[in-house]
């Protein structure tokens, strides 16, 4: 086992990584910028390391100085949580060569999903189901029409080398398609450094269903069942459930099985998620996430595996530490991103916390770096808190969750609470019908 964790993040999952090592019995080094220098991680962190001014790519982006401060401290490893540089193979592959473990997947297969089109092509392979679409990016717009008109309208553009909903544009006719094409290429580039774009089959009213897997490297890969993330804005998670309201059992067991089996011929190591479009009772793959998700606290919830302990225990060369056949559910989790936004318009609301009061009780979890008298950031992402209930059935999960929003404080910046006390009223949702575009449809006519 490690003596000491470098965690390569900063705000809840930072907290998150750092409180799974402190019960294994690992102590932790926090790297932070000068503006985070109060935050709850660097200040429970055994050790930490300021490096650099607030802009992200001057501090959590700086590869050279998050080794630096790995060498310096005497870490054993680094965990990079989510975000950030936890899906940047070269990052992957400049620990390893400072004889620093990375825990996570290797950076072979860290490159391999970070391709959409690679990563497609390759789970085609292994026999998990894709979207209708393109082998590779579009070269020209003859084959462009081609494809399209083999496909069927509408369609969906993507960029191959990014995500996020940024170069993504849908097409809905002929004459629309050179033109969506040429944007998203330019957003791609802009965002991404490659303007490659790919073509699939736009799905109408899909759910986004995705599901958890631990692998050891060596053949082994477990799946811990799927979650439910329809509720998106502008493509970004706001609540996701664990179980989803529209699987079974068996429907379960068969996703899961397919997803497992391909995994185990890569020798996929570490924690990750693969993440599908569901309609009309058919699995469509969208992408792989080589790390750690924002919702997995709801996967921990059902299955009572934690999931970052998992992951620190395998990069440690522990075996996964149970078998598929000991993977149990129990009962529903539901979790609520609060971010620091207005709840109307969902402008970014950075500012002094003045008066921090998180829910409690049973079945009630709170991953958060606030507290009374923290100032929320204008430079990084506006998430502030993970609200996670759990019970025995999803119509008891929603009953608590509305006690706990209700009880949740947070004073002096504008928080999304409202928005989720709304949705979790709204008839559509307590019946669990819902999909994709529901959330949007939702906020534009509320």
């Amino acid at each position: 086992m490690f003596d000491k964790i470098l965690i390569a993040n900063r705000g809840e999952i930072a907290l998150r990584v750092h409180r799974a090592c402190k019960e294994l019995g690992i102590r932790t080094v926090a790297v932070h910028s000068t503006a985070d220098s109060d935050a709850m991680h660097v200040r429970l962190a055994d050790e930490s390391v300021c490096i650099g001014p607030p802009p992200a790519n001057e501090s959590y982006l700086n590869i050279p100085a998050i080794i630096t401060a790995a060498t310096v401290t005497n870490a054993d490893a680094i965990h990079p949580g989510y975000g950030f540089l936890s899906e940047n193979a070269n990052f992957a592959s400049i620990v390893e060569e400072h004889d620093i473990c990375f825990i996570g997947p290797t950076a072979d297969h860290i490159a391999l999903m970070g391709d959409k089109i690679a990563s497609k092509n390759k789970v085609d392979e292994l026999g998990i189901p894709v979207v209708p679409g393109s082998e590779g990016a579009i070269e020209n717009i003859k084959d462009a029409h081609a494809m399209a008109e083999e496909i069927g309208y509408p369609i969906l553009i993507k960029a191959s080398a990014g995500g996020g909903g940024r170069g993504m544009k849908i097409v809905h006719k002929k004459s629309e398609l050179e033109g969506s094409i040429k944007e998203a290429g330019t957003e791609a580039l802009t965002a991404f450094g490659n303007g490659a774009v790919y073509m699939e089959k736009f799905l109408q009213n899909p759910r986004h269903i995705e599901i958890q897997v631990i692998g050891d490297g060596k053949g082994t890969v477990v799946h811990l069942g799927e979650r439910d993330c329809s509720l998106q804005r502008r493509h970004q998670k706001i609540l996701e459930e664990a179980g989803s309201p529209a699987l079974n059992s068996n429907v379960r067991d068969n996703i899961g099985e397919t997803t497992c089996n391909a995994l185990s011929s890569l020798h996929y190591r570490n924690a990750g998620t693969v993440e599908f479009l569901y309609e009309g009772g058919e699995f469509y793959f969208i992408e792989m996430n080589t790390r750690l998700q924002v919702e997995h606290p709801v996967t921990e919830m059902v299955t009572g595996i934690d999931i970052v302990r998992e992951q620190i225990k395998i990069a440690s060369g522990s075996d996964i530490s149970f078998s598929q056949n000991d993977i149990t559910f129990n009962g529903h989790a539901i979790e609520c991103r609060i971010n620091a936004e207005t709840p109307i318009d969902f402008r970014p609301s950075p500012g002094k916390v003045s008066t921090y009061h998180p829910p409690g009780g049973i079945g009630v979890r709170v991953d958060s770096g606030l507290y009374s008298g923290y100032s929320v950031l204008p430079h990084y992402d506006s998430l502030i808190s993970k609200l996670v209930v759990h019970a025995t059935s999803r119509n008891e999960c929603l009953m608590r969750l509305n006690r706990a929003l209700e009880e949740y404080v947070i004073n002096g910046i504008e928080t999304t609470i409202p928005l989720h006390q709304e949705i979790i009223k709204n008839r559509d949702f307590v019946n669990g019908d819902y999909n994709i575009h529901w959330l949007e449809n939702f906020v534009e006519t509320r």
